[in-house]
């Protein structure tokens, strides 16, 4: 059962031994993770967890705390304190790109495509083999192409030249090819056109569908209850609500005061 408290509590079992639990199954847990940014507390005792093959969602308002979150995540902030554990190791000191190397894909905000190169140009610079664990297809160039059919029309084209949706998709598309076992994206519907967005919806369905873990961070409430299995509502750095999507439907209280439905 899903509560609105600091600490979810979830079938009579307090939120922080649900957390443990998942701390030692999921393929990605945060424990407590508090992050400063200069002198600015921006993350407080956040807990939350991602289980093999499920799509997660992290859930608020702008200034909520979402971006922070991802970024201590992918190590390029440090928590202090908290643990960041992935599969069996605690990462928390790593760097970002050891944290990439062990089968993250991250689309940052700000997709973070290179202008100056072309669609093929910025999806191949990042191929690589399959992560730990990888039990899936691996992503080709071919298989990129499938699932994003635009890019295959545009892949000799420089990056500045594709319009905002196109540059999302080049993003995700980009991450795949490092051929992840746990997918971040943040924010990947901001801005863009709602057939863009429903686009987008269907491309993280299809990964699902496949078994990609993925971490998703939206303030879109149509997104979120289209693609994830367990939704984590953030408020002012902290968790304030977890739960299915049947479970954050039918709170009036989360929809009203945390996500301005």
């Amino acid at each position: 059962m899903a509560s609105v408290s600091k600490q979810p509590v979830q079938s009579g079992v307090s939120g922080r031994t649900w957390h443990r639990a998942v701390f030692f199954l999921g393929i990605l847990t945060l424990a407590g993770v508090e992050t400063h940014i200069g002198r600015y507390h921006i993350v407080h005792g956040v807990e939350l967890g991602v289980a093999e093959g499920q799509t997660t969602m992290l859930l608020g308002r702008n200034g909520a705390g979402k971006t922070t979150t991802v970024l201590t995540i992918m190590g390029y902030l440090k928590p202090r304190p908290g643990h960041i554990r992935y599969r069996d190791r605690d990462i928390a000191a790593l760097a970002p790109y050891q944290v990439a190397r062990l089968g993250f894909g991250f689309v940052p905000q700000d997709r973070g495509i290179f202008p100056s190169l072309t669609v093929r140009e910025n999806l191949t610079v990042f191929a690589r083999g399959g992560g730990q664990g990888a039990d899936r297809r691996r992503w080709t160039l071919e298989r990129i192409f499938d699932l994003f059919p635009n890019l295959r029309a545009r892949e000799r084209n420089l990056g500045f030249q594709l319009s905002g949706g196109e540059q999302q998709m080049l993003s995700i598309a980009r991450a795949l090819m490092l051929n992840p076992s746990l997918l971040l994206l943040d924010e990947p519907s901001e801005g863009l056109a709602p057939m863009i967005v429903q686009e987008i919806i269907e491309v993280l369905k299809t990964l699902k569908g496949e078994g990609l873990a993925i971490l998703l961070v939206e303030q879109n409430l149509r997104t979120a209850l289209a693609v994830a299995d367990r939704h984590h509502v953030m408020n002012k750095g902290e968790i304030c609500f977890t739960g299915s999507s049947a479970e954050l439907e039918g709170n009036d209280l989360v929809l009203r005061n945390y996500l301005s439905v």
